[in-house]
């Protein structure tokens, strides 16, 4: 599985970072674990899992997190988490 996270600001992509997993775990610990890494790489703290963020991943495999998913001030609009390949 290989998981895609980006931040937005302003339409405009600010970074990006790719999470590949390929172990025989879940997919949803290999998507908190995809989450877990792209915060890290991002230095930020893991956002909230708003219910309008999970019927989007689960209808979809893609959700963003808005600011308001944050405990902390952010400086993007939102960060972008979607699913490339499944195993």
């Amino acid at each position: 599985m290989r998981i895609w996270a980006r931040l937005f600001k302003d339409n405009h992509m600010l970074k990006d970072f790719v999470y590949e997993d390929k172990t025989d775990s879940t997919r949803t610990k290999k998507v908190f674990k995809a989450l877990d890494e792209s915060v890290k790489f991002f230095d930020l703290a893991t956002p909230i899992w708003l219910d309008s963020n999970i019927k989007e991943f689960k209808n979809h495999s893609k959700t963003r997190f808005r600011r308001d998913s944050f405990i902390e001030e952010v400086d993007f609009d939102y960060m972008e988490f979607f699913v490339i390949d499944e195993d």
